[in-house]
């Protein structure tokens, strides 16, 4: 993994700068960097510098030098405020969502002054404004925006990347893929379910729903068409294997980023290239009462959401922002995915990516890390715009994942490689 000296390259004050660390994530990544010792100056960032050096003083406990950690006190809807910021990094990692309500003016800033940038939103219809708004000129300044990266989108999106360069390598083309989500086990933090919220929220919106139904919805403009069609959600049976299918929830955010990756990536994948997610519940009749559960807790959930009471009643009893699952049960977590691919001569592989962490937390902590850490210590292209991480930081990424203990592999004809 090629590296630079982020101490000797640019004029700004910090290579990394945390924002939203007070949060429940932003905690975690914190806390990540403060075992990892990474060679970055970096800092922490929010809106309350109580909270900021309550976090620092935990932080010191486990390496005492972090008591001179720097922090910046900084509202995300002040414009002029997250300019300030934008200006004294080179990378900024926000996990302060719902990134609809309170990650525009960041973003806007990152694109504006050049700044790299990486979040962990499953928020699509906020991504596609962000595009509208920002991609053009983040390509202007080299700012490298990164949305998704955490288990949105990160397992989906370089699970195929992962695929399409080991058949690269051999000469051939991906046909297709079909993401399977074998095993898992992990809780919500308050964060995603708000974030989830606003989104159905804002789904009342016609224009909303229409953009969310668009398979190639973050498409650039004039790609927004291909052989895909909207997400499945119905029970089914899984022409590949057998077993029986239900919807997997992000999907609707994964699927979308591929495409987006695919497009960004000058097609490699194909113009043809078709892609899906599920659930695979199992054979029989219990795989088949899963997948009837899983369709069925989904469109009820939906159904609910979309009436204000309904909003109310579900908000009512889960977790608040700021809430997770504890140490004990992210690391009893887990998540296991299944890529199942076609060549463009009819050849089968399977990519597996994995992690012994829960997905939402534990896992996404170490990705959202390693991705901020990429972006300020890696040698990567220096494309700007409103990226994924596939088409910003690839292979490079993946070999950070693999070496923080997460399995990137692909299996064909019975040879598996790393």
């Amino acid at each position: 993994m090629a590296t630079r000296e982020p101490h000797r390259e640019g004029k700004k004050e910090f290579d990394l700068v945390i924002f939203g660390a007070t949060g429940f994530t932003g905690g975690l990544v914190a806390g990540y960097l403060a075992k990892k010792h990474p060679a970055v100056r970096w800092a922490i960032a929010g809106r309350s510098r109580d909270k900021l050096e309550r976090l620092r003083d935990s932080l010191s406990v486990v390496d005492p030098a972090l008591k001179e950690l720097p922090i910046l006190e900084a509202d995300s809807l002040d414009r002029k405020a997250m300019d300030g910021l934008a200006q004294r990094t080179r990378v900024v990692c926000t996990t302060a969502g719902p990134y609809a309500r309170y990650g525009s003016a960041l973003l806007g800033a990152c694109a504006e002054h050049g700044t790299d940038y990486c979040d962990l939103t499953g928020e699509v219809y906020w991504v596609r404004t962000m595009i509208d708004a920002h991609h053009a000129r983040a390509v202007e300044t080299g700012a490298r925006i990164v949305p998704s990266c955490g288990f949105d989108s990160i397992p989906s999106d370089l699970g195929v990347f992962m695929l399409y360069k080991h058949l690269a390598a051999q000469g051939r083309k991906l046909a297709e893929v079909h993401f399977r989500v074998t095993r898992m086990k992990g809780g919500a933090s308050g964060g995603t379910i708000a974030s989830g919220l606003d989104t159905m929220e804002r789904m009342r919106d016609p224009a909303v729903r229409r953009l969310l139904m668009n398979p190639y919805a973050l498409n650039p403009e004039g790609e927004r068409s291909g052989p895909d069609v909207p997400d499945v959600i119905r029970p089914r049976r899984d022409p590949h294997t057998g077993r029986w299918l239900g919807p997997f929830v992000m999907a609707a955010v994964n699927t979308r980023v591929v495409r987006r990756s695919n497009a960004l990536l000058e097609f490699a994948y194909g113009r043809d290239f078709r892609y899906d997610e599920s659930m695979d519940t199992g054979k029989g009749l219990s795989g088949m009462v899963r997948a009837v559960a899983t369709s069925g807790g989904l469109v009820g959930g939906m159904a609910l959401a979309g009436f204000p009471a309904g909003w109310k009643l579900i908000e009512r009893y889960l977790p608040a922002p700021g809430e997770g699952p504890n140490r004990e049960q992210r690391e009893q977590g887990y998540f296991k995915c299944e890529l199942l691919a076609v060549a463009t001569d009819g050849g089968k592989l399977v990519g597996r990516v994995a992690a012994n962490q829960d997905p939402g937390y534990g896992a996404t902590s170490w990705m959202l890390s390693e991705s901020a850490l990429c972006l300020a210590e890696d040698d990567l292209p220096r494309r700007g715009g409103i990226l994924t991480p596939a088409s910003s930081m690839g292979m490079t990424l993946i070999e950070r994942l693999r070496a923080a203990g997460m399995t990137f592999q692909v299996e064909e004809e019975g040879a598996s490689t790393r």
